[in-house]
């Protein structure tokens, strides 16, 4: 795809941020965060008038709805002061405009990560934060049917998906101008519910990056359904879409893969906002998430076996870190060693092929409000986020309608041209489909 930079420029926040907030302390999750930024992509179908002087127009509203937005999110105007705080000094977010002279469908008919690239702003997409990069960083892909394609680059440090999620979601009810600024709920700082306060300071973790390659993998909801009904049971009742996918993920890549789910754990990701006793707001701004363990004492296991172990797992973890981490049950003991063991080195464990498959690490991102972000051109027609250089790292994420998911998965090469030929796997998900609906909008 032939690019042209239009402008680059930094957006403000539109009213100054008073002194008595200038520094935001980060929460004790976000101490421990790696500071690459996560990326997201929102696609827009062209309206059928568009033309060259709406785009520009769109562009100037998208600039002052950003202006104003950041009043509310003002730490993510500021700069990393240390590891444990922010300055809110209003420098601002980086904002560029680009061209390009394909249409929109030239690239949700085919999707690749290839084709992505150049959609993100200076290819920041999971790569580390330089000390003169701004927290957060925009770029408004426009194409020449008229569609637009927004990008958005936060870095980890500040903040989780459902955090980006909720920013970009803001951006967009100011963008309508149909909302009024104070009816829109003030983001609650992670830290509120999660101080650092007599804490121990552990170091980041580490951000492993590796030669990955990444296949995109849509499940239908009729798919999903038949999942269901295969592992439904007395002592599996109710199994959520994200439990069958990400079971029949992790199934299919130790056998593909020639592992044992005696060596090979599965970790995913939780929110805590809604698993806190009491909850969490849901617009609370900060990585508040921690991590669920499945592993299996024996080589083999069945699907429904998988399933009823995320239920259990899930359960378990609700009772402890829900508990513990916060309100009046909260155990700064326990949430010590919790930090330390995030940060803790590996240790060796047997044969270095043994060590290097030992874990497969996944993020839902299933009923976030991705596909809500609408600017006032209508929803995004697709959702997505670029290829991320973790291998054995998994995305979920929601189809347009709701009801299916997909799944991003990165794998080393050797370890991606197996999986992705799974028999079993491919009988319940399509390989990089073509973006639903996508000759119906362009």
């Amino acid at each position: 795809m032939e690019m042209e930079l239009i402008s680059r420029e930094t957006i403000k926040p539109s009213t100054a941020t008073p002194p008595h907030l200038r520094n935001y302390p980060l929460c004790f999750i976000d101490h421990i965060v790696f500071r690459n930024y996560i990326p997201v992509l929102f696609f827009y179908s062209p309206n059928l008038r568009s033309n060259n002087h709406q785009t520009s127009s769109k562009i100037s509203t998208l600039k002052k709805s950003l202006s104003q937005v950041l009043s509310r999110y003002y730490p993510f105007a500021g700069k990393l002061k240390d590891q444990l705080s922010i300055e809110c000094n209003d420098q601002g977010v980086s904002f560029l405009v680009t061209s390009f002279r394909c249409n929109l469908s030239w690239i949700l008919h085919n999707p690749t990560h290839a084709s992505f690239n150049p959609l993100f702003p200076d290819e920041l997409q999971w790569n580390p934060m330089k000390t003169t990069s701004t927290i957060v960083a925009i770029q408004i892909n426009c194409f020449a049917c008229g569609g637009i394609a927004i990008s958005v680059c936060m870095c980890h440090k500040v903040g989780d998906a459902a955090t980006l999620s909720n920013f970009v979601n803001d951006w967009a009810a100011f963008n309508r101008q149909n909302e009024k600024q104070e009816q829109l709920p003030f983001p609650v700082p992670g830290a509120s519910f999660f101080p650092q306060e007599n804490l121990p300071v552990f170091p980041e973790a580490a951000f492993v990056k590796n030669d990955t390659v990444c296949r995109r993998f849509v499940f239908e909801a009729a798919k999903i359904d038949s999942l269901k009904a295969m592992v439904s049971s007395r002592n599996v009742p109710n199994p959520t879409r994200v439990e069958v996918v990400s079971a029949l993920i992790y199934k299919r890549a130790v056998s593909s893969l020639g592992l044992t789910f005696k060596t090979t754990a599965f970790r995913t990701a939780v929110n805590l906002r809604n698993r806190t006793v009491p909850p969490l707001p849901e617009k609370s701004v900060g990585n508040l998430v921690w991590f669920l363990f499945v592993s299996n004492a024996r080589e083999e296991t069945e699907l429904h076996e998988l399933v009823l172990k995320m239920k259990h797992g899930l359960s378990e973890f609700c009772d402890t870190y829900g508990k513990k981490f916060g309100g009046k049950n909260k155990d700064s003991g326990f949430i010590t060693e919790c930090l330390k063991q995030a940060t803790a080195a590996p240790e060796p464990r047997g044969s270095d092929a043994e060590r290097e498959e030992s874990l497969l690490c996944c993020a839902s991102w299933c009923r976030f409000a991705m596909y809500e972000a609408d600017f006032g051109w209508g929803k995004p027609v697709w959702f997505t986020t670029s290829e991320c250089p973790v291998k054995n790292s998994i995305v979920l994420m929601d189809t347009r309608d709701g009801e299916g998911m997909e799944a991003l998965v990165n794998m080393e090469e050797h370890a991606m041209a197996k999986f992705e030929r799974d028999v079993e796997l491919l009988q319940y998900a399509s390989l990089n489909p073509s973006v639903p609906h996508a000759s119906l909008t362009i």
